[in-house]
Order: structure tokens, then C-alpha cells, then sequence
């Protein structure tokens, strides 16, 4: 394969003309925590300082988006609250045309032009909805959902989906979000059903307001969408004199026919808390909760993937920066217990108490995460759009396939050190994991029964090692602390099967290894984390390869934390992360290359790719300095793009789909550079940067960061803080 050219330089003739390209922005937030709603922090650990949101002060309200409307003397209705329900009163002022625009880079949801020919609109007065078809309509688009969430927590949004009139083999939905004010980033998870389909987040926003758009691909749900949904969109936020910020959506989703590439699964079974019916969210919080299901397998099954939809939260937000459980009261007298279990996470799936799979999840860094300059307009990567893991599960089709029940179960692990340079799997971590599953299968006939032989198991222990190095201060306090934690892990699980198609073998394997570093010095003060995984997962029926991940995800950052006297203090940080991600074969979601079938010039290539190959880098730096009198703070992040279709032959040349190079320096894009099949669709360099951000007058980090009132409590361990940063600064947190 032939490696991408990331030059700014244009490699072929105008694309514009050729397609409809939907806005790409997309966007995501945190702070879901089913065990401390009222938004504070009764941690004690020291990177909640540095590694959670700063947000700053302003007032938030409502933009409500125009519609238009076809007529057509063919017409049905539908109660209106099947599609709108609102719970929360919006703020008084609208957004301004002003708003910045946040957005995530990804590649385009490109769908043909005209296949909005059909719309669901309502009347207010009549309270009904009416879904008006033009002539010869051969595509539609629904109303979802139109909310805004205010003290929303334990109480989401509650609407019911009913197929539109349309045909339709694809669906692309829309989430279009503005804010204004003061307020977190929160997490959202929609579900159809007891079904988590889609995790994503919100971005912070400011006091002159923010917006933005993201489109997904939804077509892998096929299965809902053809049938009567109860949808629940979870977006739990608070309200008060301070979190002003209320976050005002619209969901759409169009409905469209188009080319056929992928068949869709015929049955998908959530793993799930399963309270839909209750009109509540089904995920499952870990340690605390056992996600298991305990299900009856359709016997005519020939195929069978289990996805996996995790992140963590609270004091699990950043594990890949937790440090060993053997060091966790390193800095205890002026850092308080740091979180441990290791920077390693495991996401396991068991089948009846065995491993059929693993994911080792991606970090994640939400939009209040770090310093939250880094994160104006860019966001951080996947943080829009919460990327699900697939684990091939035909294995175990000839016991799932025995008429009998089965349990199926998510659980998370850190790892355990024991102080000398080894460790083992635990069997819990911090507070909390948000877990769901799903398992997609596809039949053979009614009158077919799956067998063939029990699985082959291949499950060696994990090699893990571990190293830990502490230096003291003449005080004899803990100066600096350096640990490492590496894992290595194969797996591989076999059997035969017999379907309606004759007998083969089918096999899972993955191959996983991670590196991770970390370094603490300045008695705390300052933190680097430095972490590499890298994984291929490989899907095979006899000789043949049917699905092929391998990904690597770097990430590399340097958190400082301050206290320069009573009153201030400083948060630096540097970020540098990425994401190289090679998929072929037939995966459950949409690899991303169907949409780009529309563009003329490159349609009769797509059918000779093998897969899809996504790189992408992204670097930034941010400074917060909160004093009494006011607090100032820049940020600055570049991102590199590709996304490139890879060639299914040996001697071909892979094609560049999509490139953007993005930079962003306080919160205005300085340079943007974007192609489309190898042409410039977006060419801009602003030498011009937009000023720093300030803000109100503060008096502790607790204030800034929006837990309260607080002032620093510094301690001086022999001349520690004085001797590294002069007689009033203190390597100390609040």
C-alpha cells in the first residue's frame, strides 16, 4: 500500500459540481455521572485539576433551525408527540449569527443530490405531524427529536419513531446543537429501544454562544429503522445561577435508496440495563452494576458480531493517565490519593463466563478535558462521535445455536501491580464505565438449525510488566515518581460450523500490545503521560479474511499545575495523539466508503477497494492563568486529516477519499486546507489570529474549573515549592 500524500497541493480537477456534501461538524461532551448529578467533585486526586473541563462564564439560549416544506395531496399524519417533547424551558436570548462554530474532523456524510424530496414537518396548532411526499419521492427525512436539555439529568428525552413513507437502504442522521453561557460538557447516548445506537458529546460553551452540526451514517440499524422505535436520548445537565448553559438540539434523520453494498443485519439483540419500555436509558454503570443479559439464540443464525459501546467517566475519565496501585499515595500529603489500577484499561465480552473478546479503548479527551482551550473550535478526536469496537462472535455459533440460554457479559480491567515489576488483571476499577452491547446477526432460512463443533479456546494471560521509579526530596518527600506499564495479549477462539451453505471454519483472533509511561516531578505539580496501543483483530472463514481491523492510537501529554500565591494559579498543558485505523473486509458499521460511490470521478473505483485506511494527528497547547482580578487563557490545535481507499490489488495504488490540515489558534481557524477525491474544496490561511479568552475574576482552581468556592491550600514540604519556582510558588493542587 502506497502511503498518503499529506502536501497541500490539489491532485485532481473540481469535485464541486459533482456532489451535495453535508456539513461535517460534529461534536461531543462528558460529565454523565449517575452517582454525583449535582455536578460537583468530591475527589481528592490531582488530576481532576488539570484533566477535567474549564469553563468560562456567559449565558446560553435557543436558535431553532427553519424548515422547508414540500405539499403534496398524498399525505399522512402522526401525533405530534410521536416526533417533538420538551421538558425544559430554553434560555430568553436567541444565539447569534456570531456563535462559533465547533466541529470535529472526520470525513463527509456525502449523500446524492435531491434525496430530501420528501420532509416530516409539524403544525403547532393541530399538534400533528405530516410526512408530504413529492412526486416520485424516493427519499425522505423525519424529525427525530427537537429538545432542549436543562436539568435534564434522569430525565431524557422520550419520543416515538414510526417508519416514514419512503424506501429507503440508507439513513444519515443530523444532530445540530447550540449553547450559549456557562456550562460542562456532558455525555449523550441515544438509544432505539433498549438499544444504545449512538454515543456522542457536547462541546463547552461561551458566553457569545456556540454551535454545531454532525452527520452520521445510521444505515448498520437498518433493522430499527424499519420498524416502530421508542427513542431515548440521554443528555443529563444541570441548571443554576452558575451552569447557564442549556443545550438546545434537533435531531433529523433522511431516508434514502441507494446502491446496495453491505447486507444489513437481520436481528439485533441489545446487551443492556433493558429499561426502554420504562421510558429510561439502559446502560450499564461499572463496578457497580453486573452487565450481563441472559438471551435465547435464534438456532438459523450463520453470523454473529458483538459490539461494544464504553468510555469512562468520573474518576475513570482519564485512566490512561492513572498511575500503579502500588504508587497511589505517593503525593498523598498535597496531591491526595491519585487514581490507580494502572494506565491500561481491558473491555471484555464474555460468552457463559468465557472470553470471546477484548477491546483496549481509545482515549478519549472531551471538550472540558485538559485545559479547554485546546478544544475551541476543534474538538478532540471521536469526542462527537464515541467509536464502537467489534468482536466476531460466529465462533460460538454451534452452542449459541443449541436452543438453549446464554449469557452474555461486558466487564472492564486495570491491572494490579504487586510493587516488584509484575501484575495481574483485576476484576474492578474506578468510578465509572458506562457499558452497553449489541450482537448483530444475520439468518440463514427459518427451516435452518446452526451446528457444528464446541470453539477452540486460545486464551494465554496477558504478559504484563511493570517498573517504578521514586526520588525523594532532602525533606525525605516524594519528589518524582516514574512508572511504566506494559501489556501484551493473544487470543484466538476457533470451531466449525455447519449453516445452510455447507460447513466451514471460523475463526477469531486478536493481537494486542500497549506501552505506557508516566512521569510525575515537582512533587506532583507537573504530569506526563505517554501511552502507544496497537491491535489487529482478524475475522477469517476457512482460507478467507472476512473482516480486518488494526489500529494504533499514540497519545502523548504534559499537564503543569501551579499555585503562584493565595490567589493564583496556572494550567499548562501540551497534547500530541492520533489515530491510524486500516478496516477491510465487511464490518458491521459503515467502513465510509459507499458515500463516496456519488462522486462521478471516483464511483468505478470503489468497488476494487479492499477497505479503508484513517490517519489522522492532532497537536495543541494551552495556557489558563486564573488570578482575584480576572482570568486569562489561549489555547492553540492543528489536526491532519486522511482518509484513503485502500487498493484491493497488490501492485494498485491506494486513493485519497478526503484530507483536511486544520489549524486553530484561539479559537480562530488560521489555516484550513481541505480536498475532496484529490481536489481543494477549501483553501484558507488567516495570518490574523483571534485574541485570548478572559474571564471574571477568580480566587482557586475549585472556582475556575466550576466545584465551588476554595482557596489554595499550599505545604510547604522543607523548601520543595521555593526551591523549583521562587519563594511563592508551590508545587501544590486545591
Amino acid at each position: 500500500m502506497s502511503g498518503r500524500n499529506h502536501s497541500d497541493t490539489p491532485a485532481s480537477p473540481d469535485l464541486k459540481s459533482d456532489i451535495h456534501i453535508g456539513d461535517d461538524f460534529r461534536m461531543t461532551g462528558t460529565k454523565y455521572d449517575p452517582d454525583n448529578k449535582n455536578g460537583t467533585s468530591t475527589t481528592k486526586n490531582f488530576k481532576i485539576f488539570f484533566l477535567i473541563l474549564l469553563s468560562c462564564a456567559g449565558g446560553f439560549s435557543l436558535i431553532w433551525s427553519q424548515r422547508s416544506y414540500f405539499s403534496n395531496d398524498a399525505s399522512y399524519t402522526l401525533p405530534r408527540s410521536h416526533l417533538i417533547k420538551y421538558s425544559a424551558t430554553p434560555a430568553a436570548s436567541a444565539i447569534p449569527s456570531s456563535a462559533l462554530e465547533v466541529f470535529q474532523v472526520y470525513q463527509p456524510a456525502l449523500i446524492p443530490p435531491g434525496v430530501t424530496d420528501e420532509i416530516a414537518s409539524y403544525d403547532e396548532a393541530e399538534e400533528t405531524a405530516t410526512i408530504a411526499s413529492a412526486n416520485g419521492a424516493t427519499s425522505c427525512r423525519v424529525i427525530l427529536m427537537e429538545h432542549t436539555f436543562g436539568n435534564s439529568y434522569g430525565t431524557p428525552f422520550v419520543g416515538n419513531y414510526t417508519p416514514p413513507g419512503c424506501k429507503f437502504n440508507r439513513v444519515v442522521m443530523n444532530f445540530t446543537v447550540t449553547s450559549s453561557g456557562h456550562q460542562f460538557d456532558r455525555l449523550a447516548l441515544m438509544y432505539l429501544g433498549d438499544s444504545e445506537v449512538w454515543r456522542t458529546s457536547t462541546a463547552e460553551p461561551t458566553a457569545a454562544g456556540i454551535k454545531w452540526e454532525y452527520l452520521k451514517d445510521m444505515t448498520e440499524y437498518l433493522y430499527f429503522w424499519d420498524s416502530p422505535q421508542t427513542l431515548i436520548f440521554d443528555l443529563g445537565n444541570l441548571i443554576d445561577s452558575t451552569y447557564t448553559g442549556y443545550y438546545h438540539t434537533t435531531l433529523t434523520a433522511t431516508f434514502f435508496a441507494d446502491q446496495e453494498t453491505v447486507k444489513p443485519a437481520d436481528l439485533i439483540i441489545p446487551i443492556s440495563a433493558r429499561h426502554g419500555a420504562e421510558g429510561a436509558v439502559s446502560v450499564f454503570t461499572l463496578p457497580v452494576d453486573n452487565a450481563t443479559n441472559t438471551i435465547s439464540f435464534p438456532q438459523n443464525a450463520n453470523r454473529a458480531v458483538f459490539s461494544i459501546s464504553a468510555c469512562g467517566q468520573s474518576t475513570e475519565e482519564f485512566w490512561w493517565g492513572n498511575v500503579l496501585q502500588s504508587n497511589i499515595e505517593t503525593f498523598e500529603d498535597y496531591d491526595g490519593t491519585l487514581y490507580g489500577y494502572s494506565p491500561f484499561r481491558e473491555v471484555q465480552v464474555l460468552i457463559d463466563g468465557k472470553l470471546a473478546g477484548v477491546q483496549w479503548p481509545f482515549p478519549v479527551v472531551f471538550t472540558g478535558g485538559i485545559v479547554p482551550g485546546l478544544w475551541r473550535p476543534i474538538v478532540g478526536l471521536d469526542a462527537f462521535d464515541l467509536r464502537e469496537h467489534e468482536i466476531d462472535i460466529t465462533p460460538w455459533l454451534p452452542i449459541l445455536c443449541d436452543g438453549s440460554e446464554h449469557t452474555f457479559e461486558i466487564r472492564v480491567a486495570g491491572v494490579m501491580d504487586d510493587g516488584e515489576g509484575s501484575g495481574t488483571l483485576t476484576d474492578t476499577v474506578g468510578s465509572s464505565w458506562l457499558v452497553t452491547g449489541k450482537i448483530f446477526i444475520w439468518l440463514d432460512s427459518n427451516n435452518s438449525i446452526t451446528t457444528g463443533t464446541a470453539p477452540t479456546l486460545s486464551l494465554p494471560a496477558p504478559i504484563i510488566t511493570t517498573s517504578q521509579f521514586l526520588t525523594q526530596y532532602a525533606s525525605g518527600a516524594n519528589e518524582t515518581l516514574t512508572y511504566t506499564t506494559n501489556v501484551q495479549r493473544s487470543l484466538s477462539i476457533s470451531s466449525t460450523i455447519t449453516t445452510e451453505n455447507g460447513t466451514t471454519t471460523s475463526t477469531w483472533s486478536q493481537e494486542l500490545s500497549a506501552i505506557n509511561y508516566g512521569q510525575y516531578t515537582d512533587f506532583g505539580a507537573i504530569q506526563i503521560s505517554n501511552a502507544t496501543t496497537h491491535g489487529i483483530d482478524t475475522s477469517t472463514s476457512g482460507r478467507s479474511t472476512k473482516y480486518k481491523s488494526e489500529y494504533t492510537y499514540p497519545v502523548w501529554v504534559n499537564t503543569t499545575y501551579l499555585v503562584l500565591s493565595h490567589t493564583n494559579f496556572t494550567l499548562d498543558a501540551v497534547i500530541n495523539r492520533g489515530l491510524d485505523l486500516m478496516i477491510s473486509g465487511a464490518p458491521v458499521f459503515p467502513d465510509g466508503l459507499q458515500p463516496f460511490a456519488h462522486l462521478l470521478s471516483l464511483a468505478p473505483l470503489i468497488s476494487g477497494f479492499s477497505g479503508t485506511h484513517l490517519s489522522t494527528t492532532q497537536n495543541g497547547s494551552a495556557h489558563y492563568l486564573g488570578t482575584s482580578a480576572g482570568s486569562f487563557g489561549f489555547g492553540s490545535t492543528s489536526q491532519v486529516f486522511g482518509f484513503t481507499g485502500l487498493n484491493a490489488s497488490s501492485e494498485g495504488v491506494d486513493k485519497e477519499l478526503y484530507y483536511r490540515n486544520v489549524e486553530a489558534v484561539n479559537s480562530t481557524i488560521v489555516h484550513d486546507v481541505e480536498r475532496l477525491g484529490g481536489a481543494e474544496i477549501r483553501g484558507y490561511k488567516n495570518s490574523r489570529p483571534g485574541g485570548a479568552y478572559l474571564g471574571p475574576g477568580i480566587l482557586s482552581a475549585k472556582e475556575a474549573i466550576g466545584r465551588g468556592k476554595g482557596s489554595p491550600k499550599p505545604l510547604l514540604v522543607g523548601h520543595g515549592g521555593g526551591a523549583y519556582r521562587g519563594e511563592n510558588v508551590v508545587a501544590k493542587r486545591v
